[in-house]
């Protein structure tokens, strides 16, 4: 079993959700009394959301970068960022460490393409829906289209993430919002949707949606999986 490096807290609710799927599903493979082999940085969130907000890329990239390598001197032989967002930064910590990174967006392009799927929508923080990062890896390396909500619709969705999800509320209310925001993006011609931030799946699953949803979090923890046992 390879050593599992996770840069999480970002947020922690999302974390430890990583950390239980991993637990969960090394078990189911391997049985016994057997857990993942694994060491977490957890970051401070409050800096990391403030830097997204500030437009502070450079400030998030050092923290991540930090991470990466204190894992990789942990003895670290795979590295996974635990949140979607994070992924914009992903280059700078691939090209900062000398092990693999699970990138979230192949992963779940990867499921979303044994669907056989061609159209997918996509929701997640405004960070992720609006900037390139995300969609143009879709687009570009996996040949899928992508469709996101609206400038309205991204507010909502933001808005719930950062002043419910982050803290582990659930709220009906919300949960109706995101749901006919996704309706919208089938109406649109999308075939399923991304839930393309870790914390969403806490909200939605696939027993309230007609459609293919994909939940990034546990594509990706099952992955990481998957490789650590290689």
């Amino acid at each position: 079993m390879k050593r599992i490096g996770l840069i999480g807290g970002m947020s922690w609710e999302s974390s430890a959700e990583y950390y239980r799927i991993l637990n969960q599903t090394i078990n189911k493979r391997l049985g016994g009394h057997h857990s993942c082999e694994c060491v977490m940085f957890s970051i401070d969130f409050e800096k990391f959301q403030q830097f997204q907000h500030e437009d502070n890329w450079q400030g998030v990239t050092d923290m991540l970068v930090n991470a990466a390598q204190i894992l990789e001197a942990s003895g670290a032989e795979l590295i996974a960022l635990c949140a979607n967002t994070a992924h914009k930064m992903a280059p700078e910590v691939c090209a900062a460490t000398h092990i693999p990174l699970v990138h979230i967006v192949d992963v779940t392009a990867e499921a979303i393409k044994k669907q056989n799927i061609k159209r997918i929508g996509l929701i997640g923080t405004k960070f992720t829906m609006e900037e390139a990062f995300y969609k143009n890896w879709l687009i570009e390396k996996h040949g899928l289209e992508v469709v996101v909500p609206d400038s309205k619709e991204i507010q909502t969705i933001h808005k719930v993430i950062f002043e419910e999800l982050v803290f582990g509320v659930v709220n009906d209310k919300s949960k109706q919002a995101y749901l006919q925001i996704m309706q919208h993006l089938i109406e649109r011609g999308a075939e399923g949707v991304i839930l393309g931030c870790t914390e969403i799946p806490h909200l939605i699953s696939q027993l309230d949606c007609a459609y293919p949803i994909f939940d990034t979090t546990t594509l990706h923890a099952e992955k990481i999986v998957e490789l650590s046992l290689q």
